[in-house]
């Protein structure tokens, strides 16, 4: 079992609102507390469904995961078994033995139900090794495969998982699929080739990489739309928030958990970096740095609450990138969380926007009463993590911390978390859904900004978009599961 050594001594405390950081409080003993309230309240009045409502007490069901029903226990099963709540992972481990069920009528999400789902169930298995996580993992695998019969193999972005008939978003340019979607599937499928000894998964996924290799790309970078008839890209919008940003990440992350052998993927991550440096990544006057995006060559000087991760990111390839850019990597990581703290901090709630801008005189700051909401994301406190667990510096436990309390006073109800309509009033004018990822990412983020470096080390572990830890697969790993059957 994995013990963090944050020892979590303050189990007799009782835990409300508006914690003070000081000595009579383990930060990571909050985010367990916190933890066991989203948990218990779902459980309480949503048991088996999506999500949770938590002002209206009753399940919360999105359309992206069609029929399939248990998002939150799914996505939820390694933070419990991280936290050692082991009644709590006991109880999710039989719904999913008797409940969880594919066999639906219904289009779903492919990257979706492939992040949340199936990165839930592989992590799940390889932290608890319960075998009804590996079966599932791969049964829900062998249903997604059908997205992938196009001309090209790009896959569809939704899918009948009965029928096996795929489709597009139909406001996705000119029918096409999304880089985000579509290049947010190489490590599960990687790790199910692994574990069930089929390679199709992996071969699904690297010839996607191909299709992306032999295209040219407009001042290197990767347009968010590609025509899986075609293979050719749709309109030039470039962005790594919303529709790009786990593309990038997953670049990064397929080169450290094939053990750095994946070179194709190092080097089309670096390149991209280089593309969005030169492109992209802009200084404001008061001297933050952001991420634009970029519409057919003109830049829109936004940033998505999406885009944060990158800090987290730039920091994790800093040890990989040549030898006279590491430093400035960190830099850059360090420069990206600044900038999201203050998306933070400039709100009234202390809870950071959708998306925030720099133009018009105002900076990190959402200007359109529909970017002003927030749902629980998890980007902000996932850089952080990174940024600590890599340079150490302790502001970025301040601003965990900072986020803890915000979330406290603000999104904390009686009948779980809620998201917020707009960060910058006075009062809370609640969404009512409890995100399935505040359990599977914020919270899981939390804890590990506030346990120790050996909690899930980053040289054995790989956190997938979903923040579902998967390990690095090492070369004899293959021979090991071979020689196991």
């Amino acid at each position: 079992s994995y013990h963090s050594t944050a020892v979590l001594e303050y189990s007799q405390v009782g835990v409300c609102c508006g914690f003070l950081l000081n000595q009579h409080y383990n930060p990571a003993f909050v985010s367990l507390q916190m933890m066991k309230h989203a948990w218990d309240n779902y459980k309480r009045y949503a048991w088996g469904l999506n999500e949770l409502k938590p002002i209206s007490k009753q399940g919360h069901s999105s359309n992206l995961f069609g029929n399939i029903q248990g998002a939150t226990i799914v996505d939820a099963l390694d933070t419990l078994y991280i936290m050692e709540m082991k009644e709590e992972f006991k109880e999710a481990k039989e719904w999913v033995e008797k409940s969880l069920d594919f066999s639906v009528n219904a289009d779903v999400s492919v990257f979706e139900v492939n992040i949340r789902f199936v990165g839930g169930l592989l992590s799940a298995y390889y932290l608890s090794g319960e075998e009804v996580f590996r079966k599932k993992a791969v049964e829900l695998g062998e249903k997604l495969l059908p997205a992938f019969n196009t001309p090209t193999g790009i896959p569809w972005a939704l899918l009948n998982i009965k029928s096996g008939i795929g489709r597009n978003w139909p406001w996705a340019s000119g029918g096409s699929s999304i880089l985000a979607e579509f290049g947010t599937l190489h490590l599960e499928f990687v790790h199910l080739s692994h574990l069930s000894g089929n390679p199709v998964f992996a071969e699904k996924v690297m010839n996607i990489r191909k299709v992306l290799n032999r295209l040219d790309k407009p001042e290197g970078l990767y347009p968010n739309y590609l025509n899986p008839s075609s293979g050719q890209w749709g309109q030039h919008h470039v962005s790594i928030g919303g529709l790009g940003d786990s593309f990038y990440e997953y670049l990064l992350k397929a080169w450290l958990m094939s053990d750095k052998t994946d070179e194709d993927a190092k080097k089309m991550y670096y390149d991209a970096v280089q593309a969005i440096e030169t492109h992209l990544i802009r200084k404001s006057s008061g001297g933050l740095t952001y991420i634009a995006e970029w519409k057919g060559g003109l830049l829109e000087h936004k940033m998505g609450h999406l885009t944060c991760f990158a800090g987290g990111m730039f920091a994790l390839g800093a040890d990989g990138a040549p030898s006279d850019k590491t430093g400035h990597h960190i830099e850059l990581g360090a420069e990206i969380a600044r900038t999201c703290h203050e998306s933070y901090d400039r709100t009234r709630m202390k809870l950071g926007p959708e998306a925030f801008r720099f133009d018009g005189g105002v900076e990190a700051i959402a200007t359109r009463q529909n970017e002003k909401y927030y749902i629980l994301r998890p980007e902000v406190i996932e850089t952080y993590m990174y940024m600590w667990r890599l340079t150490h510096d302790p502001k970025y436990r301040e601003w965990g911390w900072e986020a803890v309390e915000a979330l406290e006073k603000h999104c904390r109800v009686d009948g779980g978390y809620s998201g917020i309509r707009d960060v910058y009033i006075n009062h809370e004018n609640h969404d009512d859904v409890q995100q399935s990822f505040f359990l599977s990412e914020t919270l899981k983020y939390l804890y590990l900004l506030f346990s120790e470096d050996d909690l899930l080390p980053f040289e054995h572990w790989v956190f997938n978009t979903e923040a579902h830890p998967l390990p690095v697969l090492h070369k004899d790993d293959g021979n090991k599961e071979e020689n196991q059957k």
